[in-house]
């Protein structure tokens, strides 16, 4: 596989991190990883990442916090990854998360954080309890795992965080995700700058409407689901919602293969953030 010629000759080790990312109130509750479609490390883009990870021939190390789903990921991928439980708003998992990736992998080649969490609430309704909740776990939580396993990455390797178009656009309901993740893009930026001189790169990619499980609602009742999904099909300028599949390729591309590309967030949107008008035929 030609993306080992990046790490000379030894066997590629992709750490990656998925929690949740949903719009309900417990967040870690039935879904690890990233949120705004469900993001987490044992279902949605979490585990696509994971999978087209293990399918490039990588040692691949998943964590998340809902013990019902990890198990599912268990029995799913096997021997061929290591599952681990970790709470990214708890710093104490985080500290114990950098001693068991050391353990179990040394140093890594690539580190995905794909931690997000979002409550639907009107600006006048926002409370202190629900701020400190998204800020705790889509930037805080990404902040300091991204801290603790930094001196894991080998020269030559990657960080990939997970943002969301909502960092540009005005979601009604959203204020608070929405600066969450636009501050998450900044630590992304400065981190790029700062690990420089070890040669490590930083970007993080910008997902639109994604077709989750949970499509980003984790309460949504199957018929919400459905008028979630027309409803992006219809803002998104391609006239779709993306994979899964489509956002671990463009995460992929920035961990291993877009080697003198550093500090970005390219979308994977369908064009949705991008000013594109469709044309009216």
């Amino acid at each position: 596989m030609h993306r080992h010629l990046f790490f000379a000759s030894k066997k590629t080790k992709l750490f990656c991190i998925n929690y949740i990312i949903y719009y309900v109130e417990e967040p870690y509750e039935s879904i690890p990883w990233e949120k705004s479609g469900y993001h987490r490390g044992t279902i949605g883009m979490g585990l696509a990442i994971a999978k087209a990870s293990l399918e490039e021939g990588a040692e691949v190390l998943l964590t998340g916090r809902n013990e019902k789903n990890l198990e599912a990921v268990r029995l799913e991928l096997g021997e061929r990854a290591h599952i681990v439980r970790s709470d990214t708003t708890n710093m104490a998992d985080i500290a114990a998360l950098g001693e068991t990736v050391k353990e179990k992998l040394g140093q890594v080649d690539a580190v995905f954080i794909n931690a997000g969490y979002s409550q639907l609430e009107p600006f006048d309704r926002v409370t202190e309890a629900s701020y400190d909740k998204q800020f705790d776990i889509n930037t805080k939580g990404a902040f300091f795992t991204a801290q603790r396993l930094a001196p894991l990455v080998r020269e030559g390797g990657a960080f990939v965080f997970t943002t969301s178009v909502a960092d540009v656009m005005g979601y009604p309901g959203m204020g608070v995700y929405s600066g969450a993740k636009a501050a998450l893009r900044s630590f992304a930026q400065v981190l790029a700058s700062e690990l420089l001189p070890k040669g490590i790169r930083v970007n993080a990619v910008s997902p639109g409407f994604i077709k989750t499980p949970t499509m980003g609602v984790a309460s949504a009742t199957q018929e919400e689901l459905a008028a979630f999904e027309q409803e992006g099909n219809a803002v998104t300028p391609m006239g779709r919602i993306g994979r899964p599949e489509e956002v671990a390729k463009a995460a992929l591309f920035l961990a291993f293969d877009a080697t003198f590309t550093t500090g970005v967030e390219p979308p994977v949107d369908g064009g949705l953030a991008q000013g594109i008008v469709t044309p009216h035929h």
